[in-house]
């Protein structure tokens, strides 16, 4: 359960409503009025919470669990102890994530109110019911879209557009950027500077970077990661695409919608990734590649070729991750010769 000094709890809400938040169905006969206060993890939910369970390595978790109401696959149903109402979802991670929201609609937004210490240009362009921490600077020509939280000491460059129920984090700064809705920004992440563009020589000339950073609707970039601008064309950050914390995307990078980039990652200048690509931690992608739609990287793959999409890849340099794990068990009998050689 979520600690009430810092997450305003809404509810409770009856069980039907619940799942109707959820995109669920209850089982037949399920009692819709029950009501649902809070939403918890199998093992420390009560009669009044919902939690969810999604893998067989928690069924002892299940078998124990206290919850009045469990979210699971159809298959798992008969799983849910006595005293516990199904909540039946193809996704349920997803489902209790909705659900959850419903509870905590205000969850990750820390500014409450626009801050008299903040500093908002007289044409800057605020929408209704933005909110500002203490220390925020709103630059000239900037627009923050309604409902956008911003917290403190957050700084939005000049003209950049913040689209509607956004969220920024603490620290955070934002230059040449146009933000779609519904977009979390991390604390300390920086978006929309220099890319590190030089005309390399006895000395090394810096090449303007004249582009900006695109990023559509829904997308989540983690703290401490970094977007720089594009050089001549833009950075795009597709819809949807999920970016962890600690990662670096280079000047005129092109993230296609639902992408996901996970810590320590980084990808060079003019690299494109289709839809739905996954980039696992601490890969290292070369620039001016292209990874296709639905490709897969295992964790420190490093990637110095185009790839071909749906498919798995691992290892350096990345190949086919059927070919890659070959490679480690080959690698591991020469140690094993080596040592009995020895």
């Amino acid at each position: 359960m979520a600690d009430p000094r810092f997450f305003d709890r809404a509810g409770p809400f009856p069980l039907g409503r619940v799942a109707s938040a959820a995109g669920a169905v209850l089982a037949d006969g399920a009692p819709t009025d029950r009501s649902i206060g809070d939403v918890a993890a199998l093992d420390r939910a009560d009669a009044t919470c919902l939690t969810y369970f999604d893998s067989a390595r928690l069924k002892p978790a299940l078998a124990r669990t206290q919850a009045g109401a469990v979210v699971v696959r159809d298959v798992h149903r008969a799983l849910v102890p006595p005293g516990a109402v199904a909540v039946v979802a193809t996704e349920p991670l997803r489902a209790f994530a909705l659900a959850a929201r419903l509870f905590y609609p205000e969850a990750g937004r820390g500014a409450t109110s626009i801050d008299p210490n903040a500093h908002v240009h007289v044409e800057a362009r605020l929408g209704d019911g933005v909110q500002i921490g203490a220390g925020v600077v709103i630059e000239a020509g900037a627009e923050i879209g309604d409902g956008t939280v911003i917290a403190a000491n957050a700084v939005v460059g000049r003209r950049c557009i913040v689209g509607e129920d956004c969220a920024i984090g603490a620290g955070a700064s934002l230059a040449y950027a146009l933000v779609g809705a519904r977009t979390i920004i991390h604390a300390g992440a920086r978006v929309g500077q220099d890319g590190f563009g030089f005309a390399l020589g006895v000395e090394h000339g810096k090449v303007p970077q004249l582009g900006r950073v695109l990023i559509g609707d829904d997308v989540e970039i983690g703290a401490n990661s970094t977007i720089d601008r594009g050089a001549l064309g833009d950075t795009v950050i597709g819809s949807g695409t999920k970016i962890d914390n600690l990662v670096q995307i280079a000047h005129n990078v092109v993230l296609g919608e639902h992408c996901v980039v996970v810590a320590q990652s980084g990808i060079s200048g003019s690299t494109e990734l289709g839809q739905h690509v996954v980039v696992a931690a601490q890969c290292g992608i070369i620039g001016h590649l292209l990874i296709g739609a639905g490709a897969r990287l295992a964790a420190r793959t490093a990637v110095t070729h185009d790839l071909a999409g749906n498919a798995d890849y691992g290892g350096l340099p990345a190949v086919p991750v059927g070919e890659w794990r070959r490679q480690l068990v080959g690698i591991r009998r020469l140690g094993k010769t080596a040592r009995t050689k020895e």
